[in-house]
């Protein structure tokens, strides 16, 4: 197996910071694995401090086979902060594993993004590895995962020749995407992700996750979800840029299959594509609505 590096993206929370660090230190692949941890600058006077912890947390954190921290002067934005990283990253590695300063991961997330990343890396019609998936894996095998054209970014991993075609571009999208493009993009009517894209164009928000599926999705790429989580999101207590707590993310527990079965047929498994519709569109209660807001608020694909 070829052991990839992992990315850090981390700012002004520190203890979200040294719980997302802890986690992926406790994975028996840690201590091959080199970690690079991406501070962003601070935006005011008010971050200087906490910033300067995360840093600290982030030179103090032991192991992994190395350490590096890469810290901002100023502020960037997660964007840019992403965009800049990851591309570092594939340049100097050919391919990265990516996690935000608030996705705590199973031991087995290690794991299971390598075996995959070494698995489809000559297998041009897969672009993605999420580590999350949403919570609909009770109706199926807890094993495995699935091909789909729906992209998570709460703990994830691709490949050099596969990221180098990002772009976040709103303009040049609104200006290619047709009508049946859109409604495909939405996942057939159940999400609005073409929203999000709308909301960077009148500068609303400034997100890059939307953009990285549209580039999947204009090239008809693959995203491989597991059926059961090796990530949970716990950025949602208030702490955010944005505020917003919401105990509905949490999950009971995450998957612990260091070797889990994946699918030998590259095609976009039409049955889980359908369950997870359902799951969007009939779920009418408080967690929905909650969702669809953060998202078009922040832009954070969910």
């Amino acid at each position: 197996m070829t052991v990839a590096p992992v990315c850090v993206f981390a700012f002004r929370r520190p203890e979200h910071t040294r719980r997302t660090l802890n986690a992926l230190a406790a994975s028996p692949l840690a201590d091959q694995t080199p970690l690079t941890v991406f501070v962003d600058g601070p935006r005011n006077q008010d971050d200087v401090d906490p910033v300067r912890q995360v840093v600290d947390i982030a030179k103090a954190q032991t192991g992994f086979a190395s350490v590096n921290v890469l810290a901002r002067r100023e502020n960037a934005g997660l964007a840019t902060s992403i965009q800049d990283g990851v591309s570092r990253m594939m340049c100097d590695h050919g391919r990265a594993i990516v996690v935000e300063d608030d996705i705590v991961t199973s031991p087995a997330f290690l794991s299971y993004m390598n075996a995959a990343l070494d698995r489809y890396a000559d297998t041009p019609d897969v672009w993605h590895v999420a580590g999350y998936n949403e919570p609909i894996a009770a109706n199926r095998d807890r094993r495995g995962a699935t091909f789909w054209r729906f992209m998570s970014c709460w703990g994830w991993a691709s490949w050099a020749d596969r990221w180098s075609h990002f772009e976040r571009d709103p303009e040049e999208l609104i200006s290619h995407f047709t009508d049946a493009d859109i409604q495909r993009f939405n996942l057939d009517g159940a999400q609005d992700f073409w929203g999000q894209v709308l909301a960077n164009q009148r500068g609303d928000i400034r997100t890059w996750a939307v953009f990285w599926y549209a580039t999947i999705f204009r090239n008809n790429g693959l995203c491989l979800s597991p059926h059961f989580s090796y990530a949970e999101n716990i950025g949602f207590d208030g702490s955010g840029t944005h505020g917003f707590k919401i105990d509905a993310f949490s999950q009971e527990s995450l998957n612990q299959d260091m070797t889990p079965p994946l699918p030998d047929l590259i095609a976009e498994d039409a049955v889980a594509l359908e369950r997870l519709r359902g799951y969007y569109t009939y779920r009418p209660n408080r967690l929905q609505r909650l969702k669809r807001k953060w998202g078009r608020l922040v832009g954070r694909l969910t």
